[in-house]
């Protein structure tokens, strides 16, 4: 699929609808709203639907104009960003289905391509990576607003600039949002540094769990409904738990549980030195994700589901 073709779809468009996955992260959300506002820049009827989010991007220009549900029936263009699979859109694919035209831009290498077009480069470290191109090779300027967004993705996407997907376009990138005058040291510390109390207390009670098995190869945490609701937790504020087991030292593989009402939602997490493919491991469950970070959901009581996680990596790990 050509740019050309994309751009083509996007000119004809009468109304568009801007797309992403479930328990959106950075990349999801300032992807979104990066090209929600790029579209708007250049006069195109457009709206960007995102149910929930974490109060984390709540600082993203444009934020006030999501909406959390619309007509399903008046888009005539749906692109959905970040998203690797239909599935992933959750309860309001319908939008993307009952579109007349649609496309996908994405970085997973398990994207389905379920668009009538799909733009997908596995090897890009985010989403908002991919879309500074594409703007760019479509002629439409990335305002300082625009910017703030993509940068936001590619911060989240990247740990910062510190996991081994980055790039040297991402720092190229990142210096050329600098001379736009992004705050890139505020938006790094907002996304990274800042946490709620709620957020806080619900990590300090994954550490105090945390359990390392194989010999220090793998760490393992989990938090409850019950938990979440004890520490007043918002949508969200589970994020980057994972990563306390990852910084440990001798750790290859970081595992995380959130129980749900349909089961335990897991993260993985593989250290660079790691050979797991933990993106292979959550496809087993029908998730998915990067060779380094994935996820999936598990409908089985806690040991069970741990038991069955941990048998793939040690298998993984040998």
């Amino acid at each position: 699929m050509t740019l050309d073709g994309i751009k083509e779809e996007i000119k004809k468009a009468k109304k568009i609808v801007v797309l992403t996955h479930e328990s959106p992260d950075g990349d999801a959300v300032g992807s979104s709203m990066a090209v929600f506002l790029a579209l708007k820049n250049n006069n195109k009827d457009v709206d960007v639907i995102i149910p929930e989010m974490p109060r984390t991007f709540e600082f993203l220009p444009g934020v006030n104009e999501i909406k959390k549900e619309s007509d399903v029936e008046k888009y005539d263009l749906a692109i959905a960003l970040d998203c690797a699979d239909i599935k992933r859109l959750n309860g309001f694919s319908a939008y993307f289905e009952n579109a007349k035209r649609s496309i996908v831009i994405d970085h997973h290498s398990i994207n389905s391509m379920f668009g009538h077009y799909n733009y997908v480069d596995p090897v890009a470290p985010a989403t908002a990576q991919i879309l500074c191109g594409i703007l760019k090779y479509f002629g439409i300027e990335i305002t300082k607003e625009i910017g703030t967004c993509l940068i936001t993705g590619i911060i989240t996407d990247t740990g910062g600039f510190k996991y081994s997907n980055v790039t040297a376009d991402t720092f190229e990138i990142a210096a050329s949002m600098l001379e736009k005058g992004v705050n890139i040291s505020n938006i790094y510390e907002r996304v990274m540094q800042t946490v709620t109390l709620s957020r806080f207390n619900l990590t300090k009670i994954a550490i105090d769990r945390l359990e390392l098995l194989e010999e220090g190869k793998i760490a393992f945490t989990y938090i409850t409904m019950e938990d979440e609701k004890k520490v007043n937790a918002e949508f969200g504020d589970h994020e980057g738990i994972v990563e306390q087991g990852r910084s440990i030292e001798g750790v290859l593989v970081s595992v995380f549980f959130r129980e749900t009402e349909k089961g335990y939602k897991v993260s993985l997490r593989a250290n660079n030195n790691s050979n797991v493919n933990v993106a292979d491991i959550c496809l087993i469950y029908g998730g998915g994700g990067h060779i380094k970070a994935a996820g999936c959901l598990m409908q089985y009581p806690l040991e069970i589901a741990k038991e069955r996680i941990i048998e793939e990596i040690k298998r993984s790990i040998k």
